[in-house]
């Protein structure tokens, strides 16, 4: 019979780690992500630090997590260098100032990264359950993220085994970790609903240090109730695709949606829901989010596939109250298939993501502020768009009350070039772009997405300097942006300047 793991408090398990460390760590988003650990690290860093001794560990995760450990090891300035992705508004004020090394990375490449060496060693996976036995195995939360991973490559483990989650989510997780080259076979997800791999992590238990318990519900915010703005672009979301599928574009049937997360996808799915043309459908994404609970319930959505389960508190609440009805409507991978090409490419995936900008060639920006200021981070959204049967990208045409266009000459940060990008959706309306030369996206990007304030603007950009295959001039290409720099406002650039 095996020994039973030790149990330790959060301080006794932060005491074990050291300055210089990597830390991987579980959850996606802040669902599933360690809490009281972290928040006992960047306490003993504040001493550490008051002491005039040096502590700073790095920390690689599935993506964003919450404030008790993005937010307080930051704040505790304990962060030597963050993957892949982060929300924390402390933690980006750190990135930010220059005090925080920072490196964007597609999420489906994560843990393979890891397992090829390119981010160093992990001396340490601290790691969410909501149960674990003496055997080593783990039933994760409500993230999963790259736990398969980190389990195996770290030296050593830590657990926090919170009880806020019940044991009965034993069974919601399909775990599986493919072979790296040159002896990787293919993924065989051939629907949202199929499993590939195991219920549970397993580990060696002997690499477990320790268990520390915990009672703390996901830090997850709320959604806000839709606008005026983001229930127009859901709606003119679900009108393009209803008649994307009377045209015979979309099969009869429908197709998997990807969707990624905060108010604008929420709104978006919501009108999904209610559009009568859009038949129920399958959901192949990363972050399950409240929306999608209500369209299960209402059999509007058949099955939902992610990493994890990004819920306000009160609707993960009603799934654990109402778990066996649950557990055959949803599944959580690991982010490495969860958002694995191969596997989006298969199944033709219908994917809808948010743009900070984009430019009036379909170039797009999902990460940086006027080009330098970081705001989250790539997340999974090049997995998707990139290989997509049709990929969408939304956003509001307009920021700051007006000041900003979100539709500009030329992104002042490129994550997504305009060759993955079928279709820009703003309120305003739909520029499918499709099978269109760049001078004829940027006039129907500007006729159909850009704010009215704006495409006056934005045509005579395009009719000031000399005919081009794309008619893009340098000199003035980030005027627009330039202008807000220097005067708060993006309306007025007078394009003549910039004649040469």
């Amino acid at each position: 019979m095996s020994n039973p793991l030790p149990r330790l408090t959060a301080a006794e398990a932060a005491s074990l780690i050291n300055d210089g460390d990597t830390i991987a760590c579980s959850g996606f988003t802040p669902a599933g992500a360690p809490k009281v650990v972290p928040a006992a690290l960047a306490e003993r860093a504040k001493a550490l630090h008051a002491e005039g001794k040096p502590f700073k560990v790095g920390i690689i995760t599935g993506a964003s997590t919450g404030k008790s450990l993005d937010g307080a090891l930051a704040n505790a300035e304990a962060i030597s260098f963050r993957t892949p992705y982060q929300s924390n508004s402390d933690l980006r004020k750190s990135i930010n100032a220059g005090k925080t090394r920072y490196f964007d990375m597609h999420l489906s490449v994560v843990a393979q990264n890891l397992r090829y060496g390119f981010l160093g060693k992990v001396n340490w996976a601290i790691i969410e359950a909501a149960d674990i036995t003496p055997e080593g195995e783990i039933v994760v939360t409500s993230g999963v993220g790259i736990v398969p991973t980190a389990a195996k490559l770290a030296d050593k483990i830590i657990i926090e085994l919170n009880s806020n989650h019940p044991k009965a989510l034993r069974g919601f997780h399909d775990i599986y970790e493919p072979l790296d080259p040159p002896h990787r076979r293919e993924i065989p997800v051939y629907k949202p609903s199929d499993r590939i791999g195991s219920e549970v992590v397993k580990v060696d238990p002997s690499k477990i240090v320790g268990v520390v318990e915990s009672n703390v519900p996901d830090e997850t915010g709320g959604f806000d109730e839709p606008s005026e703005i983001t229930k127009q672009i859901g709606q003119n979301v679900a009108d393009f695709l209803g008649a994307e599928l009377r045209a015979g574009r979309i099969p009869p049937e429908f197709l998997p949606i990807q969707s990624g997360v905060g108010n604008i996808a929420n709104a978006v799915l919501g009108a999904l829901g209610v559009h009568p043309d859009i038949p129920a459908f399958e959901m192949y994404t990363e972050v399950i989010q409240d929306a999608v609970i209500g369209l299960i319930r209402k059999g509007k959505v058949k099955f939902a596939s992610g990493s994890s389960l990004t819920l306000s508190n009160d609707v993960l609440n009603s799934i654990y109250q109402d778990i066996e009805f649950f557990r055959s409507r949803i599944l959580l991978r690991p982010q490495e298939i969860s958002n694995n090409p191969e596997v989006v490419r298969r199944l033709g995936l219908i994917t809808i993501n948010t743009a900070i900008e984009a430019d009036i060639f379909g170039n797009i920006n999902s990460t940086h502020i006027m080009g330098k200021q970081l705001m989250n981070g790539i997340g999974g959204s090049g997995d998707f768009t990139r290989n997509a049967y049709l990929s969408i990208f939304t956003c509001p045409s307009v920021a700051k009350g007006g000041a900003i266009s979100a539709i500009v000459p030329f992104v002042s940060h490129q994550d997504h070039s305009e060759h993955s990008v079928s279709a820009i959706i703003t309120e305003q309306g739909v520029a499918d772009l499709r099978g269109k030369c760049p001078e004829e996206r940027a006039h129907l990007i500007i006729e159909k997405c850009a704010h009215p304030e704006y495409k006056e603007q934005l045509l005579a950009y395009i009719n000031h300097f000399p005919a081009a295959h794309t008619p893009q001039a340098l000199s003035a290409a980030f005027a627009m942006h330039q202008q807000f720099l220097a005067t708060k406002d993006m309306r007025g650039v007078d394009w003549s300047k910039f004649i040469k």
